[in-house]
């Protein structure tokens, strides 16, 4: 099995995810539903498949089962459904969708890491001819990959204790392991190896060191300090320094590179939006948990920060105007990325500043946008299936 058509799989799931996630804000669904459409649908299903397709050359490897994705691919999509329409169906529908993603979830850790086994912390970065000169940051983002996979392992095992009646973890600490990290510390790790290459740049090594340190504790931090004031506060200005440090290194090699391709503008408000929603996060840990402001701050990381940069690695991976449907094309993904990132700040202000009649406005907008990034993507796979 081809490690591009198992992406392609992943991502049209992600992609229809997205949707949903934005659908549901524009409806004010529970914000359980659309947390878990945006980050167990749309977020994680993406780094399902990229993992699947990017991390074993990363680690220098080959996929250790080729038959591993197509068996995780419906557990996790039939899982994170039921989990998301959990709070409207059967009492039954909450532990099989949780039973149902753990299980997909296994399957990928099984996988990746039975590929990684011999090469755990990623020494062996398979960067050679003439990227070998990135081969120390390569190693140092590499490590991130294995940590986030521990995160993975521990939301997983946090969710079915819960469901057995255990009450190991409340939903707001699983959000947070997989959100933080998880889904951050690949973007941190795997951004380290993929952005500088895009964009024909160098990324500051230090920098490259310390947001990943801070990135691998500060989770662990976040979600178990989520009721300890003191301990959270801690962890929120680890993080901040991971994302900080990120977003930093990011406009650094957008400055310093000449390409300017169409996705490289999403990456570049999603580190605007990581700026702002760990922000909003130090003013939780600090002020106590307004609903406005708690709302606020999932939207920005989860609808920005993580949201658009995949949005933008999407772009790059799969170029709008290859799209063989009518309007595909870079300037339809630039009215996309308007969309996201415009309807984004919509909502904030909104939040923010109690304009309630204006979050419509910006929920409007998202969603429209998500329905673009999808046919985008589909007018592009399109080209594929012919």
């Amino acid at each position: 099995m081809r490690p591009e058509r198992v992406s392609r799989w992943f991502v049209t799931a992600s992609a229809l995810f997205f949707v949903g996630f934005h659908a549901a804000m524009a409806v004010a669904a529970p914000r359980r539903v659309v947390v878990t459409l945006g980050l167990y649908g749309f977020v994680l299903h993406v780094l399902f498949g990229k993992a699947y397709a990017l991390v074993p050359s990363y680690f220098n490897r080959d996929l250790a089962w080729d038959r591993g994705p197509a068996v995780q691919f419906p557990l996790s999509v039939l899982g994170t459904a039921g989990l998301a329409l959990a709070p409207f169906g059967p009492p039954w529908l909450q532990p099989v969708g949780t039973t149902l993603w753990a299980g997909g979830v296994a399957v990928f850790l099984g996988t990746v890491g039975w590929t990684i086994r011999g090469n755990v912390t990623g020494a062996a970065t398979g960067t050679g001819g003439p990227n070998a000169h990135r081969e120390p940051v390569d190693r140092t983002a590499n490590v991130a990959v294995p940590i986030a996979l521990g995160y993975l392992t521990l939301a997983a095992g946090g969710a079915l204790a819960t469901t057995a009646g255990f009450e190991s973890m409340l939903p707001q600490q699983l959000s947070h392991l997989l959100a933080a990290g998880t889904a951050a510390l690949f973007v941190f790790g795997v951004g380290f190896r993929l952005f500088p290459r895009f964009l024909v740049a160098e990324a500051p090594r230090p920098v490259v060191t310390v947001v990943i340190a801070a990135g691998a504790g500060g989770p662990a931090l976040l979600a178990f300090g989520l009721f300890d004031p003191e301990l959270l506060l801690v962890g929120g200005v680890i993080e901040a320094v991971a994302v900080v440090g990120f977003v930093l290194s990011y406009i650094v090699l957008f400055l310093r590179s000449e390409r300017r391709r169409v996705g490289f503008y999403a990456v570049l408000l999603a580190v605007v939006a990581g700026v702002v929603g760990i922000g909003l996060g130090l003013v939780l840990a600090v002020t106590g948990r307004s609903p406005a402001l708690v709302t606020a701050h999932y939207r920005a990381m989860l609808a920005g920060f993580l949201g658009l940069t995949v949005v933008g690695a999407a772009f790059q991976f799969y170029p709008p105007a290859v799209g063989v449907w009518p309007y595909a094309n870079d300037r339809t993904a630039l009215v996309t990325i308007g969309l996201l990132g415009g309807g984004l700040g919509v909502q904030l202000l909104g939040l923010i500043g109690r304009f309630g009649w204006i979050i419509s406005v910006g929920t409007a907008a998202g969603a429209l946008g998500a329905l673009l990034y999808t046919y985008l993507l589909l007018a592009a796979f399109a080209r594929r299936w012919q």
